[in-house]
């Protein structure tokens, strides 16, 4: 442990291993499709997976790709601070998957194209592709550069590593395996890596568990340290978070990330038949 706060460790060279081998399995996943779907005869394969996957791993893959360094680290601030309310999200999930398995999929799938700003191209003109398209780049860059940070910080201020060591390493590898094996290998590494995540997630509940003497214990101490509020039923749409702002103003929200984004539709067209990717 660091001289300077008992809750500030250092990597030893096991955890170093840990986090290289995660590196390396990413790495080499992406140099496997690479190899394996080496006689492709178009982008669309490789955007696509040769529109050949299954609903399992694309949504595992899905799950992963919003699952972020920013989701795991201000959720729980954001219950500890303001109280359970966002878990009403629950409910604008199931409307959103009604809403773009039964109305935005079925049109991009069949439509067979790569990007949903063909669509605007198609829809409208090409000016208003490009539009969308500048749009969404820049708007992927921003995100991009928080989702690399976040984790990055967060492992500096709890064990100490370097910072930009974290942020390169992983920038690299995940454009590394990217860029060779094609949405293949983004998938499959997703799955890995969302194993992973639940297997620390389990892990730190069941050291919580352990350490403090159950849930009802847990539960007691963010009592006192928080808020738990979750049934808020006012009708204000100025308040922070109710049934209502969460639920129906969530829908719309999540509504534009899994009905029109190009990161969630690009994995669901990928299906190899439109009830995989409604599933």
């Amino acid at each position: 442990m660091s001289g300077t706060s008992p809750l500030v460790g250092s990597f030893v060279a096991a955890d170093y291993a840990v986090f290289a081998f995660m590196l390396v399995v990413s790495a080499s996943v992406g140099i496997y499709y690479a190899w394996v779907d080496r006689g492709q005869r178009s982008s669309a394969d490789f955007l696509m997976g040769g529109r050949k996957l299954t609903a399992v791993p694309v949504s595992l893959s899905l799950t992963a790709s919003f699952m972020s360094a920013i989701t795991v680290l201000s959720n729980p601030a954001e219950v500890y601070r303001y109280g359970a309310s966002i878990g009403f999200y629950g409910v604008s999930y199931v409307i959103t998957m009604v809403v773009t398995s039964e109305v935005f999929l079925p049109i991009f799938y069949r439509l067979g194209v790569t990007s949903t700003y063909e669509y605007l191209e198609l829809r409208f003109n090409r000016a208003t592709r490009l539009l969308g398209t500048v749009l969404f780049i820049v708007q992927t860059i921003l995100y991009t550069g928080i989702v690399i940070y976040a984790p990055a910080l967060a492992l500096n201020q709890v064990t100490g590593m370097d910072l930009w060591g974290a942020v390169i390493s992983t920038g690299v590898v995940c454009t590394f395996y990217c860029t060779l094996g094609g949405l293949k290998a983004v998938v499959w590494t997703d799955v890995i890596q969302l194993g992973v995540m639940l297997a620390g997630f389990l892990s730190v509940i069941i050291r919580t568990v352990a350490v403090q003497g159950g849930i009802s214990t847990i539960m007691s101490d963010s009592q006192q340290g928080g808020r738990v509020d979750i049934w808020d039923y006012d009708m204000n749409p100025l308040r922070r978070h109710t049934f209502w702002t969460v639920s129906i103003g969530g829908t719309f929200v999540w509504t534009s990330i899994y009905g029109i984004n190009q990161a969630q539709v690009q994995r669901y067209i990928s299906c190899k038949s439109i009830t995989q990717a409604k599933l």
